[in-house]
């Protein structure tokens, strides 16, 4: 008895078998801000570079979770909002958004 099967596309970010183009991109500028926002805030004369990367990522990650559809993206998604917002707290704490720009 033949049966039919479905083709398993294996796919790194959509679990559901589907494309998501706006939203593996929310999450991958999410994640890369997230991760520039955290390293840049170990450092105190990069606090511009660490609270403006971290303000972004916080605000694409916050509309990449309003329209995430997986799991998957939701997960990574959580990653890249926490390093955006450690990373724009620390830059804040160090100098702000403004810091010696204005003044």
């Amino acid at each position: 008895m033949a049966q039919a099967t479905r083709p398993h596309s294996i796919s790194l970010f959509a679990t559901d078998g589907k494309p998501h183009p706006l939203q593996d991109t929310l999450m991958a500028v999410t994640l890369v801000l997230g991760v520039l926002a955290f390293v840049t805030a170990q450092f105190h004369q990069l606090h511009l570079i660490s609270s403006w990367a971290g303000l972004v990522g916080i605000l694409t990650g916050a509309y990449g979770q309003f329209i995430s559809v997986t799991t998957r993206e939701r997960s990574l998604l959580i990653v890249g909002l926490g390093a955006a917002a450690v990373g724009f707290f620390l830059g804040m704490a160090h100098g702000g958004l403004f810091g010696g720009v204005i003044g």
